[in-house]
């Protein structure tokens, strides 16, 4: 089994960047993933503390955010959004940059058929948090990886009368590995993988919500992915990929070898 393909989100709920190694921080999160995000003004959470996925504008709530096109310089802290070809936001998250993402996104959600700010009580303005640096909003606070295997992806879009546009971007995966059984991976839990130079412990499956109903391009929620986790593997919530964690963590490639051990 090798990695095929590695990615983290700096943005929580916007798109991935694609790497060709990531950094495993000592616990098991990503450097540089999910070191930004777009919380509402009626959540509970003071500053930049790590909070559930539900007082952020997301694709659980936002399906919406999955045509914006991101990139971010993680040593300029510069941000660039694009819808198509009209870029949105270029500038650097200095306070008045964070103001400027803050409202944009604002104006593009309430655009949006499906805006999540009509069910909350004060909702705006929306509030960016975090630094830029440090990876914090994961969906669950404690550090973690994940990751699945692509034949996976292909066994799910089978499934669902051969989809294809059931891919893996979908489910927002850190490790994406070639060369294992579709679901094996659900088989690690509690076991102990090595990729490259990492130890990892496979700590739970990644349950899935209607963040993953999303098409990755148009926003639109298009297929019933927790339908069909929940018809594949019976259990008592919808599961693909898996958490992992790292006491010392350490440098992943594309192509490392991937170790499944006892």
């Amino acid at each position: 089994m090798r990695v095929a393909a590695l990615f983290r989100y700096p943005v929580k709920g916007f798109t991935r960047e694609e790497c060709d190694s990531l950094q495993v921080l000592p616990g098991g999160r990503i450097a540089g993933d999910r070191v930004l995000g777009l919380r509402f003004n009626d959540a509970t959470t003071a500053g930049d503390a790590w909070g559930t996925k539900q007082e952020f504008v997301a694709v659980v709530n936002t399906p919406g955010l999955t045509p914006l096109q991101l990139k971010f310089d993680h040593q300029t802290l510069r941000l660039r959004i694009q819808l198509a070809n009209e870029v949105l936001l270029d500038d650097v998250l200095d306070e008045a940059g964070r103001t400027r993402f803050a409202s944009i996104i604002a104006h593009y959600v309430v655009a949006l058929g499906d805006n999540p700010l009509s069910s909350r009580m004060n909702p705006l303005p929306l509030r960016v948090v975090g630094d830029g640096i440090t990876s914090r909003y994961q969906d669950r606070e404690p550090g973690y990886t994940t990751l699945h295997a692509r034949s996976s992806v292909a066994a799910l879009a089978n499934a669902i009368a051969e989809a294809p546009d059931v891919t893996e971007k979908r489910f927002r995966s850190n490790i994406a590995i070639d060369g294992a059984p579709a679901w094996d991976e659900q088989s690690w839990i509690g076991r102990n993988v090595r990729v490259g130079e990492v130890d990892f412990k496979v700590t739970a499956p990644v349950t899935r919500c209607l963040a993953t109903h999303a098409h990755p391009t148009t926003g639109s929620r298009d297929q019933p992915i927790m339908k069909t986790l929940l018809r594949l593997f019976p259990a008592e919530k919808p599961t693909f990929a898996i958490l992992m964690t790292s006491d010392r963590g350490g440098s992943i490639r594309v192509g490392d070898h991937v170790e499944v051990n006892s």
